[in-house]
């Protein structure tokens, strides 16, 4: 053997034993990571039984109520005075709306922009 021979033998003796601490160190990591998890497991509390999970009311399933809901009016500003800033409003709630009539889109209109319908002719 010619020492070039030897040099490069010794470069892929070190380099296959680099690559077999690398894979150890993983292998490693891996195992520490399935005991941390089993780790933290062991700290939550059980998991409920059948008694303790949740139960349908007495009287049946709640059932759906469909209705209509329109907005409270946003309070109007006096002349001459400033409007109102996002943070002077309150929460807007909703309310029950009198009339019972499924609100539409208009005829030949896809009911949203760019849906792709004829639109309105």
């Amino acid at each position: 053997m010619s020492t070039a021979e030897t040099q490069l033998a010794a470069a892929s003796g070190l380099m296959s034993l680099v690559l077999f601490l690398i894979a150890v160190l993983l292998l490693a990591m891996l195992a520490g990571g399935f005991w941390m998890n089993s780790r933290i497991k062991y700290r939550e509390p059980p998991r409920p039984r059948s008694d303790e999970q949740p139960h349908l009311p007495p009287d049946g399933a709640v059932h759906e109520v469909q209705e209509n809901r329109e907005p409270d009016e946003v309070p109007q500003v006096p002349k001459g005075g400033r409007a109102l800033t996002p943070y002077e409003l309150t929460n807007m709630h909703t309310r029950t709306s009198e009339n019972k009539d499924r609100p539409r889109w208009s005829k030949g209109s896809s009911g949203s922009f760019g849906g792709g319908g004829l639109g309105a002719h």
